[in-house]
């Protein structure tokens, strides 16, 4: 996936056998964005907007990569990557390098470790496959369904993936704490002092892929545990502690008129990542929570520059942490065009209609854009 964004602007080369390159996606465009329902926060049950609409297909982004050969088929790698908000010029993410910082090793025969903040594994396998639309968008992105997949972003994770061998590629990755600094294991405490590990929130994610001919396959499993402990404004507070797991299947197959994509997964008590779907329940550690996620899609080319893409997702809460009313299933219908300029360029337009948004029974949603994408 960085290999297909990082089109080279600039290239430097150190001397024979390193290089740095810098790169990026640019993309904005058009758009109206509706929220209708009686379960809409702030006072209103109404709300909309037209006008610029930033990252409608791709995170806006620039990065330095690098690489350095040091011989034996081994490689030393480093990816800093910075995303932007391109109508207000501000940083997203938080943080100078809140889309990825990593550094690690590499070798032909037994594949690459990277060590830092990065994307979870599941987010990269799953994604691709299960949706044409992939993560990308908030509402029409296979992550408003599949939490675990919306492009999940670990601090302190060391990642392992193996070359591919037949088609198949396995990843595996482990945070020691998934947002902020490593927190200390204190013992011998005084009374009433919390240990400070009970608020790391610990994670795992694991993902099989498979992809030969027109037939692509992935299978992943992701675990977040949650101490007795949180940090509130730098404090600590007593917490609920549990474990938020979830699964997912996915297959895509190219017959040559157009690409069917189709998936499943499930969640267990809260949610991995953010998603539309935690606009009732928050995101997190959520007891009792079960959620089933369905996806189907095509994508079906249309000239020679050209690609229609259409999805449903459909996100069924089987049973929910507290009673209420609204526990309805929430579904995403969404259909959009792409159109090749060039190997750096394309243009899109898309739509999309969410309905009982985050489990409430009214909550609608609607996303229409056309815009630009650049990459460098």
């Amino acid at each position: 996936m960085l290999a297909a964004l990082a089109m080279p602007m600039l290239t430097v080369s150190a001397h024979a056998q390193s290089t740095v390159t810098l790169y990026g996606v640019v993309d904005t465009g058009l758009g109206y964005e509706q929220w209708k329902g009686s379960d809409l926060a702030g006072g209103a049950q109404k709300q909309s907007r037209f006008g610029l609409y930033d990252q409608g297909w791709l995170g806006n982004r620039w990065g330095l990569m690098g690489s350095e050969d040091l011989g034996n088929g081994l490689k030393a790698n480093f990816l800093l990557e910075s995303g932007f908000d391109l109508g207000q010029g501000t940083q997203r993410q938080g943080r100078l390098f809140g889309r990825q910082a990593t550094l690690g090793l590499q070798g032909e025969s037994w594949g690459r470790v990277d060590i830092g903040r990065q994307v979870t594994v599941t987010s990269q396998y799953f994604a691709p496959v299960a949706s044409p639309f992939g993560g990308n968008g908030y509402q029409y992105g296979v992550g408003a369904a599949f939490a675990a997949a919306n492009t999940v972003r670990y601090d302190n994770m060391v990642a392992y993936q193996s070359p591919e061998v037949s088609g198949f590629q396995l990843g595996v990755g482990y945070s020691f704490n998934t947002n902020g600094a490593q927190k200390w294991n204190r013992s011998d405490l005084s009374a009433g002092v919390i240990n400070s590990d009970e608020a790391n929130v610990k994670a795992y994610s694991v993902a099989l892929r498979y992809g030969q001919g027109p037939l692509k396959a992935v299978a992943t499993f992701d675990q977040a545990r949650y101490g007795d402990a949180r940090e509130r404004n730098g404090v600590l507070v007593a917490g609920e502690s549990g474990n938020v797991s979830a699964w997912n299947i996915a297959a895509s197959y190219d017959f040559g008129l157009a690409t069917v994509h189709a998936g499943f997964g499930q969640s267990r008590d809260g949610f991995i990542g953010d998603s539309l779907q935690i606009e009732q329940f928050g995101s997190g550690l959520r007891k009792g929570l079960k959620i089933n996620a369905y996806t189907l899609g095509a994508t079906v080319p249309a000239g020679k520059a050209g690609s229609v893409l259409a999805s449903w997702t459909m996100a069924d809460a089987t049973s929910v942490p507290r009673a209420t009313d609204d526990d309805k299933s929430q579904h995403v219908f969404s259909l959009g065009y792409l159109h090749k300029l060039s190997k750096r360029t394309n243009l899109y337009a898309i739509g999309s209609h969410a309905r009982n948004v985050g489990f409430y029974n009214d909550l609608k949603t609607s996303v229409v854009t056309v815009g630009v994408t650049h990459r460098f």
